[in-house]
């Protein structure tokens, strides 16, 4: 039960099973003072009733605890004939859990329950841990209690031989950190509070030690021992383009990137490295840039993106850019025709086509190069590792890479979840480039809003209308595409208005045909999901209304609002919401309303939504930590970071005896696929 539920194997497990916080239950609440403020509730009472309600999915155990100041009601919807079979109407009962209110009345669903005797509470720790569990654990009486007895019970069986230490003793001494054995024990059963701090201290500092130390090993590794492709020298391509095809100066951001791609292609070594920038701050003209120097030294390139418009969007602008110079640009997808594709694939492995852009059809088994050089991967948390991979098995040295993501990172985050890549960051707009204006308005506002819409299209201009769903759902309270299409076009009658609508079941060519209408401005507006979150550039366009913003990320919000602003006209983007909003929504709304900078942004949503939950983090593995949050322990990821750099500049091969226990813990801990070389 335990492995299938909390995956607890080994006493390691139970071990590393920590309790989510500790409860004083020496004090006892009273009913009648428990208020909607009060998180978790204690109490001791009489158990005057209980009674089994409704039929099947709906059937519930509920039961009622009075004490001198009033009644609390208990609730279970699991484990019903179990937990009816220890209750007697009469007697006394401890009971804990968390609190809610029921029309008024103070409820606990699943509490954890035992007969109450005066040895009970004074057998009490001043500190309880309570323990992470399910609801079938606790219908079958396994609960935080439970847990708690058997880490005991198990601190009781061990010493320190067993827990031994895997940080070097200068390090622990420096930072007076807690032994290991001494902290594990503390962060169950600590006397004070004071006391679990220190034991919390000590394990997350670990937690982040560890991190931060597997990945600057990858790094140093790969910066050691990578052999790569030579780019030697910056040729006619380049410097014609430069001089005479550059459509816009470029931003020292965008100077500054080129010259560490520049430095890392002339290394000798392989570079592997993420850009991170802002939405419109011009990552794809550094990616061009990069693979005119690829072709100046005889090499191929490659640009992968997630998906169709976002390739042909890279295809168009790279062709408009490249019109008149002897670069060779071809495009492959899925919907590539066949006659077509190949004789792609002919002039690739020929070496004919200098740049390749495609969606993940690039990387299929028999698409050859003649020797590609340099592999950029857009938006690269949309592909898996996996995916990735197959770029270094196209070249018999891996080509140099260069991911790219719009979505801005936060520095803990990069810090954390990719800490074994070079890094760069682009955080300027190129010149001319206006701020959006972002408002908030509620639905009452909603004919005000297509009015605007309408002063804006007089004006020669176009606008986006953004919805979250496609079917109809009895669950949310939101318009979805189809029936927001036809509430559209009555604000908006043809003939007088033309209007697109794009969605992802859409077949690929009817989305194509739909998207290039409004692409070449034979529409005024495009009604669409969030499959124009990236890939559509239309400069003319200049509102966009995102319906029931709520609903969205704030990653998601700011990725949608950069589809405007493109131009050199006024933008607009208008989130559109319901007029009741949880504190989370209110919070993502005021912050897109007061800031266009995407690592602002990316900040609040970290602290938001936890980095578990953030978009592409996951496949890292590098955010599975029990204890630590990279929100709230920055500063300590920051020390660790600096910790481990000075261990591995003295120490690079942890070979030093002071570090022995280090590298001994590495190697019980070490992954077995490492996946951590691929970008």
């Amino acid at each position: 039960m335990l492995r299938k539920e909390l995956n607890i194997f080994t006493f390691k497990d139970l071990l590393e099973h920590f309790p989510f916080r500790h409860i004083d239950k020496t004090k006892i609440d009273k009913i009648g003072g428990l208020t909607t403020a009060s998180e978790y509730a204690y109490v001791c009472g009489k158990l005057i009733s209980f009674d089994i309600v409704g039929q099947n999915r709906a059937r519930r155990l509920v039961a009622k605890i009075k004490d001198e100041t009033g009644i609390l009601e208990l609730v279970w919807f699991q484990g019903i004939n179990w937990v009816q079979k220890i209750l007697q109407p009469g007697q006394q009962y401890l009971v804990f859990g968390k609190l809610g209110f029921f029309m008024g009345v103070p409820q606990i669903a699943h509490p954890e329950i035992e007969n109450n005797t005066t040895q009970n509470i004074s057998a009490k720790n001043t500190l309880e841990p309570i323990y992470p569990s399910t609801e079938k654990l606790k219908a079958r009486g396994i609960n935080g209690s439970t847990f708690g007895k058997f880490t005991k019970e198990l601190l009781q069986r061990i010493h320190e031989k067993d827990l031994p230490e895997n940080l070097p003793a200068n390090i622990i001494e420096k930072f007076r950190l807690l032994s290991r054995y001494k902290a594990f024990e503390l962060v169950h059963f600590p006397a004070s509070e004071a006391q679990y701090q220190q034991a919390l201290r000590r394990l997350k500092f670990e937690e982040l030690f560890f991190a931060q130390l597997r990945m600057q090993l990858t790094k140093l590794q790969r910066h050691r021992f990578s052999r790569g492709l030579l780019f030697d020298k910056v040729g006619n391509l380049f410097n014609t383009f430069y001089e005479s095809y550059l459509p816009f100066a470029l931003t020292n951001a965008q100077k500054t990137v080129l010259k560490e791609i520049r430095k890392d292609t002339g290394s000798g070594r392989q570079m592997n490295r993420l850009l991170q920038g802002d939405v419109g701050s011009g990552k794809t003209m550094v990616a061009l840039l990069s693979m005119l120097i690829a072709a100046d030294n005889g090499f191929q390139s490659v640009l992968m993106a997630p998906t169709e418009i976002l390739a042909q969007q890279h295809f168009s602008s790279i062709t408009e850019y490249l019109d008149g110079l002897p670069v060779c640009v071809k495009m492959l997808t899925g919907s590539t025709a066949a006659k077509q594709r190949k004789i792609i694939l002919k002039e690739c492995a020929e070496g004919e086509i200098n740049i390749l852009i495609g969606t993940h059809a690039v990387i299929e088994d028999h698409v050859i190069f003649k020797n590609l050089g340099f592999a950029v991967v857009d938006e690269q948390h949309k592909f898996g590792v996996a995916q990735r991979a197959q770029l270094w098995k196209k070249n018999l040295l891996p080509p140099h890479v260069l991911v790219m993501t719009a979505t801005p990172i936060p520095r803990t985050l990069a810090l954390t979840a990719y800490g074994d890549l070079d890094y760069s960051i682009m955080d300027e707009l190129p010149p001319g480039r206006k701020p959006v204006t972002t408002l908030h308005r509620n639905e009452s506002a909603r004919p005000q809003v297509m009015d605007f819409i309408k002063e804006q299209l007089a004006l020669g201009r176009q606008a986006y209308i953004i919805y979250p769903l496609i079917e109809e759902s009895s669950k949310l309270d939101y318009e979805n595409l189809m029936k927001g299409y036809e509430e559209v076009k009555s604000f908006f009658p043809e003939p007088k208005y033309w209007i697109s609508m794009v969605h992802g079941k859409q077949p690929s060519e009817q989305k194509e045909i739909n998207m290039q209408r409004f692409v070449k401005g034979n529409t005024n507006i495009m009604v669409s999901t969030t499959v124009i979150e990236v890939g559509v550039n239309v400069p003319n366009a200049s509102v966009m209304v995102i319906e029931s913003s709520e609903k969205f990320g704030l990653s998601q919000l700011h990725q949608l609002r950069g589809r405007v602003g493109r131009g050199s006209d006024k933008s607009y983007c208008i989130l559109l919401t319901g007029k009741k909003l949880s504190n989370d929504a209110r919070e993502r709304i005021k912050i897109m309303v007061a800031t266009n900078d995407g690592f602002a942004i990316a900040e609040k949503d970290l602290e938001i939504r936890g980095p578990g939950e953030i978009e592409g983090t996951r496949q890292s593995g590098a955010l599975n930590f029990k204890l630590a949050n990279i929100v709230n322990d920055k500063a300590m990821l920051e020390v660790a970071k600096e910790t481990v750099a000075q261990l591995l500049e003295e120490d690079p091969e942890i070979n030093l005896p002071k570090n022995a226990n280090v590298k001994s813990y590495l190697h019980e801990q070490k992954a077995k696929t490492k996946w951590s070389k691929i970008s």
